[in-house]
This record gives structure tokens, C-alpha cells and sequence, in this order.
């Protein structure tokens, strides 16, 4: 309304421009002009407002939106209450059992690591007078390993057991028999060399085989072992230790692998103790 008043007396000026000197009337247009710009100002200041209120309105109600999801969070989480306690108590229950789980399963680990450990001293103190290089004696992923030479045992391309290597095989053969819970598992191994006869050995998978369950008589039948307790097969060229562009590499792979571990019940009733779900 104001605006209008101003335009009026505006309009009231310019029309009584005859009637004023020259000074009221410049004085006049300066004030109309300095109006129509605070008009234009005012203008624009309501845009903004406008604009602003706007995007108040829509903070509003995005908030009000948060406000009742929260809400409903709240009261489905007030109504769940008694359900959430009984899953905590049965959260609480499984950890419980698998913590006490753990810790038998490391008393075994545990128990099997220092029988492995006696286990391969004692081996080791048995077999003292033999060369390294004809047998070794290793704990490895918790087994004993003895890796026996095939020089030791046998001829070249042959899987009869020399008479020589009859004493190694009994000081193995004691131990062994000491540790009845334990299996007994035999390796053959060759090089990579081709073998290649109408006979047996015909190849290297028969050569491996032959010499596992060569050593797996002499064991039962000589020393006693429970034939029940031992595995014996052979692995052929693909499972070497060394690389066979060595002399001495083919002949780290040809050897007979005597694998001492517990017995697979006994890994069996560990799994037996696992929580149940």
C-alpha cells in the first residue's frame, strides 16, 4: 500500500512539473528514482525470503519424517525386549561352550605336539649311528616324518630291501611298537627318471609302490608291527623334495617315507567334544 502512495504522489509531481521550479523538480525526480530502486530491492528481498522459507518448510518435514521412523525403532525395540534377553542368554550359552571347546582342542594340540616331540627324540637317539644323509627325522604339521634313502634300501630300480638296511628298519620297527595308538603310513618315491619294462617294476608308479609296501613286510613280518596300523602305497615322481637336474636332487626324491601320526579315531572323538549348535 505504501508503494502505491509513493507512485501516486509520483504521478502528482511529474504532472505538476509546470508548476514547480527546476531545483523541486530534480529534487522530485531524485526521490522517485531512489523509490522505484528501494521497490526493486524490497522485491527481491521477499523473493528471498519466500526462497528460504520454502526450504525451512522442507527441513521441517524431513525431520519430522526422522522423527517418527525413530519412533517406531523405539517401540518395535521396546516390544522386542524380552526376545532380545533370551537371544543374548543364548549367545552368551554357545559362547561359553565353544571357549570351553578351544581350550580342549589346544590341550590335545598340545598333548599330540609333546608325544610327536618325545616321539621323534627318541627316533632320533635310536638311529645316532646313521648318516644323516640315509635317514632323516622331521615333526612336520604334527606328524613324525622319517625319510629314508633309497641307497640304504635298495638296489638301483629294484624294491627288494638290502640286508643292510635291516637294522635301521628295526631300531624304526621299536619305536614304532612303543607307540601303538599311533598309524604308520609308508611313501614310495622316485625321480623322474623313465623306467620302462615288461616286468614289474614297470614304471615308477609300480618302482613307488613296490618299495612302500616292501618296507610295510619287512615291518610286520621281521619286527611286529600290527599290520592293522600301517598304509603303504607309492607317490611315483610327483611328489619330489629337490629338483631332478641334480644328481643329488634325484636322489633326495628317492626315498621311502615312514609317516608316524595318531590314529584317525582319535581325531574322530576330538570332533566329538565340538559344541553342538
Amino acid at each position: 500500500m505504501k508503494i502505491f502512495k509513493i507512485l501516486a504522489v509520483s504521478a502528482m509531481v511529474l504532472g505538476l512539473t509546470s508548476c514547480v521550479s527546476k531545483k523541486q523538480y530534480e529534487a522530485l525526480s531524485s526521490n522517485y528514482k531512489q523509490c522505484i530502486e528501494n521497490i526493486g530491492e524490497r522485491q527481491r528481498e521477499i523473493q528471498d525470503l519466500k526462497s528460504q522459507n520454502s526450504a525451512l518448510s522442507g527441513e521441517n518435514n524431513l525431520l519430522k519424517s526422522q522423527h517418527d521412523a525413530l519412533k517406531s525403532s523405539l517401540d518395535a525395540c521396546l516390544s522386542n525386549t524380552g526376545k532380545s534377553s533370551a537371544n543374548i542368554d543364548k549367545l552368551v550359552g554357545e559362547i561359553n561352550a565353544s571357549n570351553s571347546y578351544i581350550k580342549q582342542l589346544i590341550s590335545s594340540n598340545a598333548k599330540n605336539d609333546s608325544l610327536n616331540l618325545a616321539l621323534s627324540n627318541k627316533l632320533k637317539r635310536s638311529l645316532d649311528n646313521v648318516g644323516d644323509d640315509d635317514v632323516q627325522v622331521k615333526v612336520l604339521k604334527g606328524v613324525v616324518m622319517i625319510s629314508l634313502s633309497d641307497k640304504m634300501l635298495y638296489k638301483t630300480g629294484d624294491y627288494n630291501i638290502l640286508p643292510a638296511a635291516q637294522e635301521v628298519l628295526g631300531k624304526v620297527a621299536k619305536v614304532i611298537n612303543d607307540y601303538d595308538k599311533y598309524s604308520v603310513l609308508i611313501e614310495g618315491n622316485t625321480d623322474n627318471a623313465p623306467l620302462s619294462s615288461a616286468n614289474l617294476p614297470r614304471d615308477n608308479w609300480d618302482l613307488s609302490a613296490l618299495r612302500g609296501t616292501a618296507v610295510a613286510k619287512i615291518l610286520q613280518t621281521q619286527f611286529g608291527v600290527d599290520p592293522a596300523r600301517i598304509t603303504a602305497g607309492g607317490r611315483s615322481e610327483y611328489n619330489p623334495k629337490a629338483t631332478n637336474m641334480s644328481v643329488s636332487g634325484r636322489s633326495e626324491n628317492r626315498r621311502t617315507e615312514i609317516i608316524i601320526m595318531p590314529k584317525l579315531d582319535e581325531f574322530m572323538k576330538l570332533m566329538d567334544i565340538a559344541p553342538k549348535k
